[in-house]
């Protein structure tokens, strides 16, 4: 309430809805507050305004700033793996025309350029960590095929960065042409290294047992030896993954039950095929009184532990 001066009585106005009362002393303050509880314009923000109250940090400023909000939206479509056009869909741009009249409508060509450039920054950024880093830097990859059977290579970085915490990035995740051979393999990721800087900053690369990783490990070390870049000239380069080593030792296991896992297998595609079927099954399920909360699941040939 803001108070105002009148020549015969104090009276106060309300500031939302200008309704005035008698302030004096002697009348009290008791139908001042009735009036807040009952008064039309006590609340006269929008929706939009009520969602930003709720969460005041989004609110950095009063004023709109497009590189601000082009900023944020890039990283929203990439914290969650959005597509590129979902800036122009007709309900979005709604939303962002009532939060803000100020807000220029984006195509997803500016969006996809945005994102370039951000990628760009933050590559610049991890070049510089990288290069700052006090400790060596590891790597692990690995090379497969698509179901286009097109192959596919990443590359991870493990370091430790200037505050002793354990980093992994990736460094790369590209298409790889064939041939799939070690030279290939060596000119792709040699060219890797050399784009980030980190050549003399290796210490160990992780692979799995394929033949050509072992000619790949050969020319990489003889490489990094003749610039002397290499610890212990290179006796711990090349670690061999246990978990692939693992699953070569259950998969020769498995081998020998090869029969009843395929009876298995084929059980379960059985019952999977129709929902009578399955509806069927675990009635029998329930007959039995077995727990068949876990349902029925297709195993991965590859992965043991989906077997198992």
């Amino acid at each position: 309430m803001l108070p105002t001066k009148d020549e015969e009585k104090p009276t106060c106005k309300c500031k939302n809805c200008g309704k005035e009362y008698i302030a004096a002393g002697a009348y009290g303050t008791g139908n001042l507050k009735c009036h807040l509880d009952v008064c039309p314009r006590k609340d006269t923000r929008d929706v939009g305004q009520l969602m930003l109250g709720q969460n005041a940090t989004f609110v950095s400023s009063p004023k709109f700033d497009p590189a601000k909000f082009r900023e944020l939206l890039c990283a929203t479509i990439r914290m969650h793996e959005l597509p590129f056009w979902c800036v122009e869909y007709v309900g979005i741009r709604a939303i962002f025309s009532y939060l803000c009249v100020d807000v220029p409508n984006i195509s997803r060509n500016t969006t996809k350029n945005d994102m370039v450039k951000m990628y760009k920054r933050e590559k610049e950024r991890m070049k510089s960590v990288l290069t700052f880093a006090p400790s060596k830097v590891c790597l692990t990859s690995d090379l497969w095929t698509s179901i286009a059977i097109d192959g596919y290579m990443c590359v991870t970085a493990h370091f430790i960065n200037a505050n002793w915490v354990l980093q992994k990035k990736v460094l790369n995740f590209c298409y790889i042409p064939p041939p799939h051979n070690g030279v290939s393999l060596f000119e792709n990721v040699y060219k890797l290294l050399s784009i980030w800087g980190i050549e003399n900053k290796i210490f160990c690369v992780t692979l799995d047992n394929a033949s050509s990783n072992d000619v790949f490990v050969d020319m990489v070390r003889t490489k990094l030896i003749n610039k002397k870049a290499l610890v212990c000239n290179g006796e711990f380069f090349h670690l061999r993954c246990c978990a692939h080593s693992l699953n070569l030792v259950v998969q020769d296991g498995l081998k020998e039950i090869d029969v009843v896992v395929q009876k298995f297998r084929e059980s379960i595609k059985y019952v999977r095929g129709s929902q009578g079927r399955k509806n069927s099954f675990y009635e029998f399920v329930k007959q039995m009184d077995l727990d068949g909360k876990k349902g029925l699941r297709q195993d991965v040939p590859t992965r043991w532990n989906s077997t198992f």
